[in-house]
């Protein structure tokens, strides 16, 4: 089940689910439309090791726009700042965002109960594009949690990505142990 605009407001309304930027036109029946926020990122070298920390260097998109080109991998992040207490909250590209070519997330579109922050997008596209801050890029849709959380992500100790500032963050699959 997928809430619907009356309850996004609802939860809105109780604190169980912040949107910073608000935006009324933003909520669509059952979602809520994010942007695109001033900064991408791409790693630094062009071979990833999942054991070792992958430093990223992250740069403002221009005025004027920036063109994404295939086979080239970049890490943005939304606009908005979010939190979700009571839900499950999963991010996904908008139609218009699919219909240009463009993919916001690899594999994370889903965020836990306590996720605290900014989204990382994990972007990807299938041919030149310009994209520009503050496009709409994703909808954020939000499910019930059936039974009690024993422990909210943000109250997590080894909670990586909790608390992401509005910067594109790398993988901090190092932090594992394996």
């Amino acid at each position: 089940m997928i809430l619907s605009d009356k309850r996004i407001l609802e939860e809105i309304e109780k604190g169980t689910i912040k949107i910073l930027p608000y935006d009324r036109d933003c909520l669509g029946s059952n979602s809520y439309d994010v942007h695109l926020g001033h900064t991408l990122a791409k790693y630094v070298d062009a071979e990833l090791d999942a054991k070792k920390h992958n430093k990223i260097e992250s740069f403002e998109i221009p005025d004027e726009g920036f063109v994404l080109l295939p086979h080239e991998f970049y890490l943005g992040v939304t606009l908005e700042y979010t939190e979700t207490h009571a839900h499950v909250p999963f991010l996904e590209g908008k139609s218009s965002t699919g219909r240009l070519g463009i993919d916001i997330h690899a594999t994370a579109g889903k965020g836990d109960v306590g996720f605290c922050g900014n989204w990382t997008l994990e972007i990807s596209v299938k041919q030149p594009v310009r994209i520009y801050k503050g496009m709409p890029i994703g909808q954020l849709i939000y499910f019930p949690v059936d039974g009690e959380i024993e422990v909210k992500y943000n109250q997590k100790k080894n909670a990586k990505y909790s608390g992401q500032p509005n910067m594109p963050i790398e993988s901090m699959m190092w932090k594992n142990s394996f």
